[in-house]
């Protein structure tokens, strides 16, 4: 079976064939890759801005502590108050303070 092959130019570039009849485009590799390239910078940049731009939380981690006592990491100690109920042994030794509201 025998195919008869056209070319089909643009200048000096070849933007095509004839294959039988049949149109079929060529594909421009440097085009492509550079279009990769492109699409690739684009989405790095997004990403990037994205999360320069985000906003840490005010504090870390939150957990439960036994009694009801909360756990704040990466949070800054709060103020020291007078008087007051005296606070158990395992609260002292995991320097463990009570959440109240500040007036």
């Amino acid at each position: 079976m025998t195919s008869t092959v056209t070319p089909v130019l643009c200048g000096d570039r070849e933007i095509g064939a004839y294959i039988d009849g049949r149109f079929v485009p060529a594909v421009d590799t440097t085009t492509v890759a550079l279009a990769a390239l492109v699409t690739a910078a684009v989405v790095a940049a997004s990403v990037s801005a994205g999360l320069a731009l985000r906003r840490r939380p005010a504090i870390g981690t939150v957990t439960m502590g036994p009694g009801g006592w909360l756990s704040l990491k990466h949070s800054g100690r709060p103020a020291l108050r007078a008087g007051g109920p005296a606070r158990p042994w395992w609260a002292r030794l995991l320097r463990a303070h009570r959440l109240v509201e500040e007036r």
